[in-house]
């Protein structure tokens, strides 16, 4: 039954029309089994990703295909990195190229995504969202453990700076399992008083 409605699927995106809030076309990519992805299949989705403006459906894509190490996607996570502009896509998307790419080539796009990331504070000083991504078992942990590149030893610390430097309220609301599965330490109501609290007090100075 998943192939035949891997199947379906495929069929249905293929001569379907690029229509990313209709459910049907949202449950279509949903449906995709990635592990019955062929090598024409994955070219197909590739050029699906790049055309998707919808951020939900390009971050599902992602998250599915870094697991499809048996197919040849190191020129796709290069694209992907270069399209995504938050930073947990775009940890995504270096997650999948290492699994390809040298060390060294690694080294240049971690040089690139850490002036993006130090930068963050600026347009973004309370980054919660992306940091906890960035930091969890999902994020930078498991590129260290499984690589042990300098490189994310570095982005990781710089992570953990940025997040220490905001304020209580903005910390440990979430955070990501080994899975990518998000995993909530409070409760939504828990978190929404925290951050009034916090904006009410700057609002008093």
């Amino acid at each position: 039954m998943p192939l035949q409605l891997h199947r379906d699927s495929m069929k249905y995106l293929a001569t379907a029309s690029l229509r990313e809030n209709d459910p049907k076309f949202i449950s279509a990519i949903n449906n995709i089994d990635y592990e019955f992805l062929t090598t024409e299949e994955a070219k197909w989705i590739e050029q699906l990703y790049l055309k998707l403006k919808n951020i939900a459906l390009r971050n599902k894509i992602l998250y599915d295909l870094i697991h499809c190490k048996e197919l040849e996607l190191a020129p796709f996570f290069r694209n992907a990195y270069k399209k995504e502009r938050y930073l947990d896509m775009r940890l995504l998307a270096i997650r999948g190229l290492a699994h390809y790419a040298s060390e060294e080539e690694i080294n240049k796009i971690v040089d690139h995504f850490l002036k993006i990331l130090i930068k963050r504070p600026e347009t973004t000083p309370y980054n919660y969202q992306e940091y906890e991504f960035l930091r969890s078992a999902f994020g930078l942990p498991f590129l260290i453990k499984t690589y042990g590149y300098p490189c994310f030893e570095k982005a990781l610390q710089q992570v953990e700076k940025q997040y220490e430097d905001m304020p209580e309220a903005f910390k440990g609301h979430f955070t990501f399992d080994e899975d990518g599965k998000a995993v909530q330490l409070r409760s939504p109501h828990e978190t929404k008083v925290m951050m009034e609290r916090f904006f009410a007090s700057q609002s008093n100075h």
